[in-house]
């Protein structure tokens, strides 16, 4: 980090609406605690601009190797990412030096008519590009006796909402916490239960990345850290990567807390059209370090996989 006091840090974010807006929440929470000034480098990612299904793009991943890469070559200082967007792997020479208290975890639907989930009609036409999603809601509507048709859909969040505005679709399945973070929370027609849908491993937290050389700007960005944000999607990560899964597999997770010391960690593996899903909980205390959040994961993808999550993920190599 250049210490100058007056030399702004660069900030390295995609140029979506979304990710503007998350980027410019971290950039005055970074003013704030360096007294520096911050400001936004947009870089475009291929998967801001390719209109392949993210599956065949190489998933979530496609939009963090570009503000990676900036990050490698000095273009920033410091980069910020959806969370649930970074594969499981984290490359040596960076470090999420902050993981900020998260936002609502859960999956929103926007739908016509201020319908909720429940009120879609039989056949209803759901737009998201998420097999994850797919697989949940498929399930979902079948345990309320009735079909849906699932869509796949790319685009922002202005691009999918208008899918339902033309009245191409019934509705679309959005996270929650973009919808907020651009303010448009309110068209949100109803929030799934994560007891009927779990969100992907990470959804709703941020990830704020640099060089690990850079030890003077990862203890300035680490007083934004939430650490029980942390021990979550540590958990739900361990998960996901245990279950060998892509980020484009229909692999749920979550890791909350209803008592003060315990944490539940949730989590679900199906088939796309939610005939099978394999779904399992476990709940222990709130991990205290990295290894406990990893060890609570991999535990409950080891039971999952005894269930017979494997053979819902299509093709694995063992």
């Amino acid at each position: 980090m250049n210490s100058r006091p007056d030399q702004p840090l660069r900030l390295g974010t995609r140029r979506s609406k979304l990710a503007m807006s998350q980027s410019g929440h971290v950039a005055e929470a970074v003013r704030a605690v360096t007294g520096r000034p911050v400001e936004l480098v947009e870089i475009t990612t291929y998967g801001d601009v390719s209109r392949e299904h993210l599956a065949q793009i190489g998933g979530t991943g496609v939009f963090v190797t570009a503000l990676r890469d900036a990050l490698v070559r000095g273009e920033v200082d410091f980069a910020v990412h959806s969370l649930k967007d970074l594969p499981t792997t984290q490359p040596d020479e960076l470090v999420i030096a902050a993981m900020p208290k998260r936002e609502d975890p859960r999956d929103a639907l926007v739908a016509r008519d201020g319908l909720t989930f429940e009120q879609l009609p039989d056949g209803a036409r759901v737009g998201t590009g998420s097999p994850r999603r797919m697989a949940q809601l498929n399930a979902y509507a079948k345990g309320l006796g009735k079909r849906i048709e699932c869509v796949a859909i790319r685009g922002n969040v202005d691009t999918r909402i208008q899918f339902v505005r033309d009245g191409e679709l019934d509705a679309v399945v959005l996270a929650a916490a973009g919808l907020n973070r651009i303010g448009r929370g309110d068209e949100a027609t109803d929030l799934l239960s994560v007891d009927n849908v779990l969100p992907a491993p990470g959804q709703g937290a941020l990830a704020v990345e640099c060089l690990a050389s850079d030890t003077e700007l990862i203890t300035a960005l680490g007083r934004l850290d939430d650490p029980y944000t942390r021990a979550a999607v540590t958990a739900e990560r361990a998960l996901l990567a245990a279950l060998e899964a892509g980020c484009s597999a229909p692999v749920g997770a979550l890791a909350d807390g209803q008592i003060v010391n315990e944490m539940r960690l949730r989590g679900v593996v199906g088939t796309l059209d939610g005939s099978t899903l394999v779904q399992l909980s476990t709940t222990g205390p709130v991990p205290q370090s990295y290894d406990e959040a990893m060890a609570l994961g991999r535990e409950l993808a080891d039971e999952m996989l005894a269930k017979g999550a494997a053979g819902l993920m299509g093709e694995r190599s063992l």
